[in-house]
């Protein structure tokens, strides 16, 4: 169980996950060495999963966003398993879900352009392994992303 202490310490570093401790421990009211070992407990709980940059892909040439829905012919353990790992080895889907109900799965896919992602729904989308149906969706703007849980 987590406390209302390691709670603002989640909410600080969802913010700011390069504060320094010293400043960390200030925010939430601690000394540095009990704020240090509460976020190593936090680390080793799993609750906090890594540190990263949030790249801004439009920065980066990525701009073309779109959400893609994909309906499996057969919903099978091996069919699962080899989509799964082929989605969560392509660099171009950013995110990707498993649903209930139809259809299986959802994904976040980046592009330079609308060409480029067609190029890419052409040659990699399409052959994904158990693929029925694709239904792509586009993005015309992002109101929300990345804020993680509330807690």
């Amino acid at each position: 169980m987590i406390d209302n202490i390691d709670r603002s310490i989640l909410r600080h570093l969802q913010t700011d996950g390069r504060m320094t401790a010293t400043a960390l421990a200030g925010k939430v009211g601690l000394t540095v060495a009990p704020c240090h070992r509460r976020l190593r407990d936090l680390e080793a709980a799993g609750i906090i999963r890594g540190y990263r940059a949030d790249v801004d892909p439009a920065a980066v040439g990525l701009g073309f966003e779109a959400i893609v829905f994909v309906t499996l012919r057969q919903v099978d353990r091996s069919t699962m398993e080899i989509f799964e790992n082929r989605v969560a080895d392509n660099p171009n889907i950013v995110e990707a879900q498993r649903l209930f109900g139809s259809p299986d799965y959802l994904l976040k896919v980046i592009a330079e352009d609308l060409p480029s992602y067609q190029r890419f729904y052409d040659s990699e989308l399409t052959s994904l392994p158990g693929v029925e149906r694709l239904t792509s969706t586009l993005v015309m703007k992002n109101l929300k992303t990345n804020v993680g849980p509330p807690v």
